[in-house]
């Protein structure tokens, strides 16, 4: 199921200078072909404390300069024999100073996952850099049809690409975030993928997070929580070592445990609920209605297969 919450073109990510900056890729640890900042560039070296290069970051134009949370490193413009740039210094933090000798060096601003890479020329006078990250943050969250709340355990979120080329599949930005965590990110518009529970009850939207402002995006999942028991009697005791198998309205299953119970939250829909236990085979059609959570019993009535036909509810156990 697909909730757009607002389409935008996505904007480059990356700053630079008259010089050319290298490839992306060629970085350490970089994803390839995307402004995007690493997850992890590996330990920071010790930040300077004096120096004649001074860093610094704000968000959008005019907005304020970043006080804390940003990783800053420094790159050699010659890759080495393995084909990367060579790190040179780094730091954390907010505005940072580096003593650098003269020469051109590769600068990545990262801030979350927002990030951007200048090529700066130093000569003998100390320099001021700063950078327009051009970013913005993301708030995630999603409710049950009619405001109900899901359990933050049974919720998560998946980051894409807004667009993807030539029909190949979108890059992932941001795997399993958590709800009401902000990611920060380069203005644009990203696929968000909302998944409750682990089986079918699955959001899509498009969501455009602009510079210097944080979005907070709420999705309504259209599903709801069920307990499934094979019993002798209503709301007796559930049997031990039951197969469960649950299809969808096409037949696919989308379901499959062994247990006294099979707790799983499904999309709204058509399901055919299938218990094996002792060689018999009990079925029963249900309905998931939105935020209506159920306790499911099947019951000896419900049996469609057995292993002779006499089979009666002593053995049933």
């Amino acid at each position: 199921m697909a909730a757009c919450l607002w389409l935008a073109p996505m904007m480059a990510a990356a700053q630079e200078d008259t010089d050319t900056v290298p490839p992306i890729e060629m970085i350490p640890g970089a994803p390839a072909a995307t402004g995007y900042a690493p997850l992890d560039l590996g330990p920071l070296s010790q930040e300077a404390l004096r120096g004649n290069l001074t860093l610094s970051a704000k968000l959008s134009e005019d907005g304020d300069v970043i006080p804390t949370g940003l990783i800053w490193r420094v790159f050699s413009t010659e890759p080495d024999d393995s084909g990367k740039l060579v790190l040179l210094a780094s730091a954390e933090g907010g505005t940072s100073t580096f003593d650098l000798k003269p020469g051109v060096y590769l600068v990545h601003a990262a801030y979350g996952r927002a990030g951007a890479t200048k090529r700066i020329r130093l000569g003998n006078e100390p320099k001021q850099e700063q950078f327009i990250l051009d970013a913005g943050g993301l708030k995630l969250n999603a409710v049950i049809a009619g405001g109900g709340r899901i359990p933050p355990d049974q919720l998560r979120f998946s980051i894409y690409e807004g667009s993807a080329e030539n029909g190949s599949d979108r890059p992932l930005i941001v795997p399993d975030v958590e709800p009401n965590k902000i990611v920060r990110l380069n203005a644009g518009t990203y696929h968000v993928v909302s998944t409750y529970g682990n089986v079918n009850a699955v959001v899509r939207s498009d969501i455009r997070v602009d510079a210097n402002e944080l979005i907070e995006a709420t999705v309504e999942h259209r599903a709801a929580q069920l307990t499934l028991k094979l019993v002798r009697e209503p709301g007796g005791e559930a049997l031990a070592d039951t197969a469960w198998s649950v299809l969808n309205e096409s037949g696919e299953t989308v379901r499959e445990s062994v247990g006294a119970f099979a707790s799983m939250v499904l999309a709204e829909g058509q399901y055919t609920v299938i218990a094996k236990n002792r060689n018999r085979l009990y079925q029963k059609d249900l309905t998931v209605i939105p935020g209506d959570n159920q306790d499911v019993e099947l019951l000896p009535q419900d049996l469609i297969s057995a292993p002779d036909e006499d089979d009666d509810l002593e053995d049933f156990d």
